[in-house]
C-alpha cells in the first residue's frame, strides 16, 4: 500500500484502514506479519525502513468469525463439544498398552522379565556395526545406560545384532525377529534396515521410567516379535521454501521418523519463495533466491516478503532467508543413511519456479553489464517478450520457466548434476528425484512469441495445456542416462483438455515415472485410483489424512492453514489405502461422506458416495482394481511451511499426527479397513483408537520429552461442561491429567487435579489444562459457571 500525494498524518494521529478479503480468516495465525513502513524523501526515492513489531490484534470470539463460510460443517471445539467427543474414550490400565508403534505383525508375550542394565553388551557382525553403533549412543543419550560393543560375546547379558534369513508375512525387506528371553535379547534381520527397524522396536518397548530415572536398571517382557512393513516407500514431505528450516531442525526430525519407522524424506528445497540448497557455479541461486527482503517492484531481480518475513535481508529473527551448504546438504544425507532414510530432493519445474527465475534475471543482468551476452543467456529461465497471463495458486503472475527454450533444460540438468554430486561426495546412493510440476496456472506460456514460433513447428502438441507434459517427456528423456525414477505431483502424470478436464495421461507409464496423489476431496477426489488402474506406480498423499500444516480443528488459537479441512492425529491413523473412500469422512467444509454402494460400471467398480448435508447426487468414484494394488507403492505426509515459523512451530504440527500416520504406513491392514457396513466399521475404529488414544498419553508423547533434549509436541486441550452446578471434564487422550482454577490464575501441576466432578457456586471462570506425565502442557481453555 502506498499513501496518496497529498497524504497527512501528524504525530499522535490514526488512521483506520479497512481490507476486506475473498477468503476466510478464521486463525489468529493468519494475522498479518512482518509489517513496516517505508518513508520516502522529497524526490521520492527511499530513505527509512521501520518494522512495525509493537501492534495487537483482536481475538476471534463470535460465531461467524470463526465459521469459514455459512456452509462451515466442520464444528467449533469449545469446551463443551470437546467433553462430549471425549466421553467415547476410556483410560486403559498399563498392562494392556505394552505395545509396539507402529504394530508390528505378531508379537507373543511369554511369561518372565529381563532385568537391564550397564552390565550388557552389544554384539554385531560384520554387516551390522553401524546398527550397534547407533543402539549404543542411543541408549547412552536416551536412557542414561552405556553399553560395551563387542564382535563376539559368549555371555548371556547381551544384544546381539545380526542378518539372517526372515521372512515376515511374504516380505524379507526390512524384516526383522526380535527376541527377549532369558540369554538376553536378539534382533535378527533380513538386511541392514530390518536389524535397525528391531533396534527402533526394542526402543519403542523402553519402559518410561527408564527415561525419567536414567541409569537405573529395569525390566523387559520376554516376547517374541516378527515384523516386516506393509510398504516399503513411507514417506514425509518438508517444505522449507515457503520458510526456513535450520539443519538442526531437519536432524531432529530424520529422528523422530527413524523412530516409527519411515524410510524416505521428500526435502522441498525450491519454491517461489526461496531456493535453499546451494549449487556449485550458480551462486545467485542462494545468494538472491534464499533471501527475502524489501524491494520496490515486483519486477525487480529479488525476492519480496511473505509469510511474515519482514523487510531485512536475513533476519535472524524471521524465517524468509536461509539456504543449507553444500556441506550442511552432505551431512543431512549422511545422517538420514545411517538411519535407512532415502532423501528425495524436489527441484519443482516448471511452475513454483520464481525464486529460481529471480536469481537468473539477477544473473542475467549483472553478466550484460559486464559484457557477457552469451554467458548471461546460459541459464536465462524466460522469454523476455511473454506477455502471458495467469494468477498462479499463491497469485504470481512470473513463476513459470519457458519450456521451449534449450536454457530452461541447461539449468535443470546443471542443478541435477550438481545434486548428485553431492550425492557422491556423501557416499550415498541416489535414485529417486522428485522434479515437482504442479499447478502450472492456466494462461501460463499464452503469450509468449517463443511457444507461438515452437507450436507452429509442433503441431503434435495440441493446445498449451500440453506443454506441460511436453516438459515431462523432454526433461526425463534428456536425463534418462542418470536411472533415476522421476518423482512429481500427479500433474506430471495427468493431461489435461482443452477444457482443463484431467485424465491420466498414458504416455509416461513403465517410464519409471510416479506421481504423489494429494487430490481426494475436490474435483478429482479418485485420480489416484484411475492413475494407479492405468499402470502407474502411485504415492497416496491424501490431504484429508496427511497434510500436517492443516490446522488440528478450528479453534482460533490452533495454528495452521484449513482450506482442505482440519487434520489431527486420528485422521492419519485412519487410512485405508485400498479402500480410501471409507476412510476419508469428511469434506473440506465438514459434511459427512457416506459409500452408500458399490456398482459395476463396464469394466470398472465404482463406489456411489453421498455428501450429507447437500443436495448433490450421488458421486460415482472409481475403485482401485484388486489387480492394481501393487501399484501403491506407498504414502506420504506433507508438511507446508506457509505458517510455520520455526522449529518448535514445526515440531508441533508433525507430533503426534506423525504418529497416526507411521501406523498407517507400516502396519498391516487393519480389521475394519474393508468393512463395507459403516457403523461396524466406525464401532471397530473407535475401539482400537481408544487403545491407540491411550498409548500417545501413557507412552508415545511423553517419550518425546526426552528423546533428542525434548520435542515441542501437542498436548489436546481438556473437554469441560457445567452440568447441575457441577465442574466435569475428561481427555482426549486418556492418560493426561486435568489442572483446574476457579480464581482465574494459569493453572499449573500446583493446581488442583481433576478426578471428580467439582461443585460450583456463584459466577465464577474456571480454567483448565492438560498436563502429561513427562509435564507438557496444553493451552488453557476457559469456561464460565
Amino acid at each position: 500500500m502506498a499513501p496518496s500525494k497529498d497524504f497527512h498524518l501528524s504525530q499522535g494521529d490514526s488512521i483506520t484502514i479497512n481490507y476486506r478479503g475473498i477468503e476466510s480468516v478464521i486463525k489468529e495465525s493468519d494475522r498479518p506479519l512482518g509489517l513496516y513502513f517505508v518513508y520516502y524523501d522529497e524526490n521520492g526515492d527511499e530513505k527509512e525502513i521501520v518494522e512495525v513489531a509493537d501492534y495487537s490484534y483482536t481475538a476471534f470470539t463470535e460465531q461467524d468469525q470463526i465459521n469459514r463460510s455459512p456452509e462451515d460443517y466442520d464444528p467449533v471445539p469449545t469446551p463443551e463439544f470437546l467433553y462430549k467427543s471425549n466421553q467415547k474414550l476410556s483410560k486403559l490400565p498399563g498392562e494392556e498398552l505394552d505395545l509396539i508403534v507402529p504394530t508390528p505383525v505378531k508379537m507373543i508375550k511369554k511369561e518372565g522379565f529381563l532385568t537391564f542394565n550397564e552390565e550388557f553388551k552389544i554384539t554385531y557382525d560384520e554387516n551390522t556395526k553401524s546398527e550397534a553403533q547407533f543402539l549404543q549412543d542411543k541408549l547412552s543419550n536416551d536412557i542414561g545406560i552405556s553399553l560395551t560393543l563387542s564382535q563376539s560375546d559368549p555371555g548371556p547379558k547381551k544384544i546381539t545384532l545380526r542378518i539372517g534369513d526372515v521372512t515376515v508375512a511374504g516380505n524379507t525387506k526390512e524384516a526383522y525377529k526380535l527376541t527377549i528371553n532369558p540369554d538376553g535379547i536378539s534382533i535378527v534381520g533380513s538386511d541392514q534396515a530390518g536389524v535397525f527397524y528391531g533396534i527402533q522396536s526394542l526402543r519403542a518397548m523402553l519402559p518410561l521410567e527408564a527415561f525419567q530415572n536414567p541409569g537405573q536398571p529395569f525390566t523387559l517382557n520376554y516376547r517374541e516379535v516378527s515384523d516386516a512393513p506393509r510398504f516399503g516407500f513411507r514417506s514425509l514431505h518438508l517444505d522449507v521454501g515457503r520458510n526456513f528450516q535450520t539443519k538442526e531442525a531437519i536432524l531432529k526430525l530424520l529422528d523422530a521418523m527413524a523412530f516409527y519407522k519411515l524410510n524416505h524424506f521428500l526435502f522441498y528445497v525450491t519454491e517461489d519463495e526461496g531456493w535453499r540448497l546451494e549449487i556449485e557455479g550458480l551462486p545467485e541461486l542462494t545468494d538472491v533466491g534464499a533471501v527475502r527482503q524489501h524491494t520496490n517492484s515486483f519486477k525487480n531481480s529479488t525476492l519480496h516478503p511473505a509469510y511474515g518475513s519482514g523487510p531485512f535481508a536475513n533476519d535472524p529473527d524471521k524465517y524468509g532467508s536461509g539456504h543449507y551448504s553444500k556441506e550442511d546438504f552432505i551431512e543431512i544425507l549422511q545422517y538420514a543413511q545411517k538411519r535407512h532414510i532415502t532423501v528425495i530432493p524436489e527441484v519443482n519445474f516448471p511452475g513454483h519456479a520464481r525464486a529460481a527465475i529471480k536469481a537468473m534475471e539477477y544473473r542475467y543482468e549483472r553478466l550484460m553489464k559486464e559484457g557477457k551476452p552469451e554467458e548471461a543467456n546460459e541459464y536465462r529461465l524466460i522469454d523476455p517478450d511473454d506477455t502471458s497471463k495467469y494468477i498462479s495458486a499463491q497469485s504470481y503472475k512470473d513463476n513459470v520457466v519457458c519450456v521451449v527454450k534449450e536454457e530452461a533444460y541447461h539449468f535443470y540438468e546443471k542443478v541435477v548434476t550438481e545434486i548428485l554430486q553431492m550425492y557422491k561426495e556423501a557416499g550415498v546412493p541416489i535414485s529417486k528425484f522428485h522434479m515437482g510440476g504442479d499447478e502450472v496456472p492456466t494462461g501460463a506460456w499464452t503469450g509468449s512469441p517463443l511457444v507461438v514460433d515452437f507450436m507452429k513447428n509442433h503441431p503434435e502438441i495440441e493446445n498449451h495445456h500440453a506443454l506441460h507434459a511436453y516438459f515431462v517427456k523432454t526433461m526425463t528423456e534428456r536425463l534418462s542416462h542418470l536411472d533415476l525414477e522421476w518423482h512429481g505431483w500427479e500433474e506430471v502424470a495427468l493431461k489435461k483438455s482443452e477444457g482443463s478436464h484431467y485424465k491420466p495421461n498414458p504416455e509416461f507409464v513403465g517410464k519409471k515415472v510416479v506421481p504423489y496423489i494429494w487430490n481426494n476431496l475436490f474435483d478429482y477426489p479418485d485420480i489416484g485410483y484411475q492413475l494407479a488402474n492405468a499402470g502407474y506406480p502411485v504415492v497416496l498423499c491424501n490431504v484429508s489424512n496427511f497434510y500436517f500444516d492443516l490446522a488440528y480443528n478450528k479453534d482460533p488459537k490452533e495454528p495452521g492453514l484449513y482450506w482442505a479441512g482440519f487434520i489431527n492425529e486420528r485422521d492419519s491413523w485412519t487410512f485405508a489405502p485400498f479402500n480410501m473412500f471409507r476412510t476419508t469422512l469428511n469434506t473440506s467444509s465438514g459434511q459427512g461422506i457416506h459409500v452408500l454402494r458399490t456398482e459395476q460400471r463396464g469394466d470398472e467398480k465404482v463406489d456411489i458416495v453421498k455428501i450429507e448435508p447437500g443436495d448433490q447426487p450421488g458421486l460415482e468414484l472409481e475403485r482401485l482394481n484388486p489387480e492394481a494394488r501393487p501399484n501403491i507403492v506407498g504414502i506420504e505426509a506433507q508438511i507446508w511451511s506457509e505458517t510455520i515459523k520455526g522449529q518448535d512451530m514445526l515440531e508441533y504440527y508433525y507430533l503426534p499426527k506423525l504418529i497416526g500416520f507411521a501406523e498407517s504406513a507400516w502396519t498391516k491392514e487393519r480389521s475394519w479397513e474393508n468393512t463395507d457396513d459403516e457403523e461396524s466399521r466406525i464401532s471397530a475404529q473407535q475401539k482400537e483408537w481408544n487403545v491407540f488414544a491411550n498409548l500417545l498419553a501413557q507412552k508415545e508423547l511423553p517419550r518425546f520429552h526426552y528423546l533428542n533434549n525434548g520435542y515441542n509436541y501437542r498436548i489436546p486441550p481438556p473437554g469441560a461442561i457445567i452440568e447441575d452446578g457441577f465442574l466435569k471434564a475428561n481427555v482426549e487422550y486418556p492418560g493426561l491429567h486435568v489442572y483446574y482454577t476457579i480464581d482465574g490464575s494459569e493453572p499449573n501441576k500446583n493446581s488442583q487435579l481433576f478426578s471428580e466432578p467439582v461443585p460450583l457456586e456463584g459466577k465464577t471462570t474456571i480454567k483448565l489444562k492438560c498436563i502429561d506425565m513427562a509435564g507438557n502442557e496444553s493451552r488453557t481453555v476457559e469456561i464460565e459457571n
